[in-house]
Parts: structure tokens; sequence; C-alpha cells
């Protein structure tokens, strides 16, 4: 399915006359990685632009970071494509990216003016995240440049909160290896409660994913950290599908615990996991200079493209 989907965008490069280089990691190095193998990571460094394509598995974030090091260093166009499948290829990836990037950047206008974001959902979230003005807000709409790789599809703007209280009901996905464990999560949603940026507890009628989620977000010590907070931005998505590589551009909120690109964002910390989860229906109000404004309700926009 990836090698499919990587000898497509191969054809692509082809036509227009790119030269590069290609790697298939099962030729490289067994599976799970614990490195990324030092042929790809070589090849990078004399590179300006690279194309991540792969499926993920269990315990293979180090390997990954390894890549973005790199891609972060060097100031690289890096796409990064992580459980791509044949039906995102179809769907998110046919966004209009230009009208994502205009919404992303109405967006990106306000949340860099807010100092408090305050979002429900119908399904009991209730979360407030106070902003840190030294940390950054960036938007990854699908246009990728070097002041930030971006995964693809693309659509979101991010960034490390200050704080984040409050509940978060995770009806549409988990990431990471998760995901493909355990997809849609409708009818066994995962609810996870915040205090001071921190997990406290989380609870799901699905026992086993509640313990891999605790044990996931208890990696390292600040693997229940929130490390990222986002709003979706892909208007070209209609729904999630069960793969976070598209569900986290929904348009609505999705917060990540563990990593919080530091290299990006600000945060002085750092943690070995990233794990994102995604909530639908939102509300969502920015908390401005002049006033709170209302930018979505019941998961729609309320600021056009």
């Amino acid at each position: 399915m990836t090698e499919a989907i990587a000898a497509s965008i191969a054809a692509q490069l082809a036509e227009r006359g790119c030269p590069f280089n290609a790697f298939i990691l099962e030729e490289l190095a067994p599976r799970p990685l614990a490195d990324m193998p030092a042929v790809v990571l070589e090849d990078m460094e004399t590179s300006a632009v690279s194309i991540f394509a792969v499926q993920v598995q269990t315990n293979e974030l180090h390997s990954r970071m390894q890549m973005t090091d790199v891609v972060n260093r060097r100031r690289m166009r890096h796409a990064h494509m992580v459980n791509i499948t044949p039906e995102i290829m179809c769907n998110g990836m046919r966004a209009d990216y230009d009208a994502v990037d205009r919404l992303s950047q109405q967006v990106l206008d306000r949340v860099r003016r807010a100092t408090r974001v305050r979002a429900t959902t119908s399904a009991g979230t209730g979360i407030v995240a106070e902003m840190n003005p030294a940390y950054k807000w960036f938007k990854t709409s699908g246009i990728i440049s070097p002041e930030k790789w971006g995964n693809l599809p693309g659509g979101e703007c991010f960034t490390s909160p200050g704080e984040v209280n409050g509940t978060f009901v995770v009806d549409g996905v988990v990431g990471d290896w998760l995901c493909a464990r355990y997809g849609l999560l409708a009818s066994t949603p995962l609810t996870i409660e915040i205090e001071q940026n921190r997990i406290v507890s989380c609870r799901s009628e699905n026992k086993q994913l509640e313990q891999d989620f605790w044990a996931y977000t208890h990696t390292d010590e600040n693997s229940d950290r929130v490390g990222e907070f986002a709003i979706g931005t892909n208007i070209g998505v209609s729904r999630v599908i069960g793969n976070i590589l598209q569900d986290e551009k929904f348009p609505g909120i999705h917060i990540a615990f563990g990593n919080p690109y530091g290299e990006h964002t600000g945060a002085p910390w750092r943690s070995t996991t990233h794990i994102d989860v995604v909530g639908l229906g939102f509300n969502i109000w920015l908390e401005l200079p002049e006033g709170e404004e209302q930018i979505m309700r019941e998961g729609r926009f309320l600021i056009s493209a």
C-alpha cells in the first residue's frame, strides 16, 4: 500500500525532472525501527526536500524524531506522511489547499492574539487553555515552507499551551500506533481529565484502550503533559476516518500529550513520546484583547476562507 503511494510520488517527481533518491525502510533495517537508517539521514544532509511515507509500528517515534531533527536543523521542506493510505490520497490530499491556507491564516491571526481558548462539545468536553505569550503559534496548511515541516494532509494551527485544565472527550481517534489498533472511538470514547496541563485520570468502556493510553502517556516524566494545542483547519475533510494523519486536520480541536515541538514553539521541555487525541463537534471561543469571539459552533467555522 505505502510502496504504491511512494511509487506514484516518485513518478510525479520524475515527470517533472526532479533528481531524487528513494529508500525502502524494510530493505535497510528490521522493523520496528530502533533508529532511522544512517543512509537515509546521510542523504538528507545534502537534500533540500524530503518526503516520508510510512506505516508506523510500535515504538518507532524515536526514529522519526531523528529524521525531523535533521529537517529542523537544515530547515528542509519536509512532507511527513505517516500512515498514509489510498483513502487519504483521494480524500484529504485533494482539498483546496489555497482555501485551507486562507482559513488557516485567519485562524492564526486570531489565535496569536488570544490569551485563552475555551472549548466545549455535546459529548462532554469542557476545557480552558491558557496561552503562553512566549510560545509561538504555527500553521501547517499543506503549503510546506522551510519555516515548519508539515504532516500531509495539511490543515492545522498549533502551539504549545501555557496550561490546560478540564475534561477532554476523545470521540474521534487517538494517535500513534493506538490509532490503527482502536480506530474510531464514537462508541467507546476515552475521557481524559486534565489538571495543570497533566493527565490526572482517563476512562473508557474499552479497558484495554484505557490501559494502553495510560501506559503510553506515562512513558517518561513529560509523557502525560499537554505539549500541543491545535485547531484543525482542513475544510476539505468532512468526517473522521480512523487515521490520525488526516483526522487531526478535521475542523475542531485536538491536543497532544508529550513532546511540545519546542524547536518550533519555544517550549523549553521535551518528551520521548507524542500522542494526539481528537474530539468532534467543537464550540470554540477565543479570549482576545477586545473581548471573547466564537470562531466555531458545533464543528463549523464561523469565519470564512
